[in-house]
């Protein structure tokens, strides 16, 4: 068995495409993935299944939802080495201690072209970002809610992303971890 984590996109975000953390493992447990546990209400997930490509599961899953509740999130996976790899090369351990400062965006693929400079322009004085292959880093310290660079990141990169703070990804890392 191998070990994955699941980040969903979109859901409970404002009354719209409503899916209880229970509904979802059912989902998953119909689906016959094993060990399946979840953080918080914003769609994270870990769970083991046989080795399979990745965007073959996270279609399959994202079926399976569309199929029991009427959408069809964006499902981004990864293995634990991937999150473990860009917890350890967060360019920003200044942010640690307070972790709602520090957002890691997963992205769907690495940005052929992304458009840093805009990234630059909308930058608020105290924020910092990094791209790193499928990570981009956001180092917010006055906070995410009003950044126009956190708003427009993921067209300013142009691929597909999904946010998470730095709390969520180490309890996410600690459930996989636990997992195998």
């Amino acid at each position: 068995m191998k070990t994955y984590i699941g980040l969903l996109r979109g859901i409970n975000v404002g009354g719209a495409n409503r899916l209880s953390m229970r509904q979802l493992v059912e989902v998953l447990q119909d689906l016959g993935l094993k060990n399946v546990k979840t953080y918080i209400q914003s769609g994270n997930v870990v769970f083991q299944s046989e080795p399979i490509k990745a965007v073959e599961l996270s279609d399959r899953i994202s079926a399976a939802i569309k199929q029991s509740h009427g959408f069809a999130p964006q499902v981004l996976l990864l293995e634990l080495d991937e999150l473990e790899q860009a917890a350890a090369t967060n360019p920003f351990p200044q942010a640690e201690a307070e972790p709602k400062t520090l957002h890691l965006y997963f992205l769907a693929a690495v940005p052929q072209n992304p458009d840093l400079e805009t990234l630059e322009d909308l930058k608020q004085e105290r924020e910092q970002f990094s791209l790193q292959d499928k990570v981009f880093y956001l180092f917010a310290p006055d906070g995410i809610g009003r950044s126009k660079l956190a708003e427009r990141a993921e067209k300013a990169l142009g691929v597909a992303a999904t946010a998470r703070n730095w709390r969520s990804v180490c309890k996410i890392m600690e459930m996989a971890k636990q997992l195998g």
